[in-house]
């Protein structure tokens, strides 16, 4: 596959996988600010620009405000994570990209899948904060990320299953396990940081995991911190367990097959084999859980330069050889 076909669909992948995931956490946010006390709902807005790796736009989140100053604080949170432009992050702007990456692989991707994504953009690309704010914000984040979810369903049953089928789901994985270990480090520093957080921190993060129900299937309803995140990191039968998604993404590496950049190819293969080991192998018996994770999260940050190198920005002399 041509490096470019491979970028356009890994980015696709990783574009989608954040808007999608974003969408979830918004929604349940937005949610909150029905019936939570302020300090909850400061919570899950730290939360979320943590996770992202960003500040609001005014720096730090203030704890100290009214209903009728947090209300206005959320209308513009929510409108710089979901339609900002000059956020790359936000809701908007992933939706955009991963739509110009499928755009440019259009040979790569089925008709299905083409008109899936362009239908979703057709509802939302004229809108703005204040058109979902007067209406139901939680209703557009849920149609958002079920649109996302059609695509990938679309894609499961209509997409070629060549180089480019991996590449988009390798993109898909290391987004999805970049963003859970970073959502996880986020909601364990506020635990630390604060002495304890509410049975509501823990829910809305069992909940933005789709994890709520496989968590009260095997622990009932009462919420203990340690077992909901051993829950998300360990149990290989949730799907968006970590340990499962890294399974996933070390699969798909595999099945790509051999890379331009030898070196950079096995040394791929390599990491994503021991990210797997980390979860299964070191994290029961490590006191320092968080100390995991956030190898996790530098191992997966790693494996994106190493895919880069190795079948995307590979050195020319270390390209196949042509024979005639």
């Amino acid at each position: 596959m041509l490096s470019r076909s491979a970028q356009g669909l890994y980015w696709m992948g990783r574009y989608l996988a954040r808007a999608e995931y974003l969408c979830r956490l918004l929604r349940l946010q937005v949610e909150a600010l029905v019936d939570r006390p302020i300090a909850e709902i400061h919570f899950g807005w730290s939360r979320i620009y943590t996770t992202l790796g960003r500040q609001p736009p005014w720096g730090d989140i203030e704890t100290n405000e009214s209903d009728d100053y947090t209300l206005a604080d959320s209308y513009t949170l929510a409108g710089d994570l979901t339609f900002e432009r000059d956020n790359p992050d936000s809701v908007r702007n992933c939706f955009v990209l991963g739509r110009e990456n499928a755009r440019q692989v259009r040979h790569c991707i089925s008709a299905e899948m083409w008109t899936c994504l362009n239908l979703a953009w057709l509802r939302i690309r004229d809108l703005d904060i204040e058109d979902i704010w007067k209406v139901s914000p939680e209703s557009f984040y849920a149609e958002t990320s079920r649109e996302i979810d059609t695509f990938a369903g679309v894609a499961e049953s209509t997409m070629y299953r060549d180089e480019g089928w991996n590449f988009m789901r390798l993109g898909r994985f290391i987004e999805r396990a970049q963003l859970r270990v970073s959502l996880l480090l986020a909601q364990c520093a506020a635990r630390r940081a604060q002495g304890e957080t509410s049975d509501a921190d823990w829910t809305g993060l069992l909940r933005s995991c789709k994890a709520f129900d496989a968590y009260k299937r095997n622990y009932s309803v009462e919420i203990q911190p340690d077992r909901v995140i051993d829950l998300l990191v360990t149990d290989p039968l949730l799907p968006g367990s970590l340990c499962r998604v890294l399974d996933a993404l070390a699969a798909e590496l595999a099945a790509i097959g051999e890379s331009p950049d030898a070196h950079a190819g096995a040394a791929a293969e390599r990491l994503a084999g021991r990210l797997g080991t980390l979860i299964r192998y070191e994290w029961p018996d490590r006191e320092d859980q968080e100390a995991v994770l956030t190898q996790v999260g530098e191992d997966c940050r790693n494996l994106h330069s190493l895919v880069t190198t190795a079948y995307i920005d590979y050195a020319i002399e270390d390209s196949p050889v042509q024979t005639p």
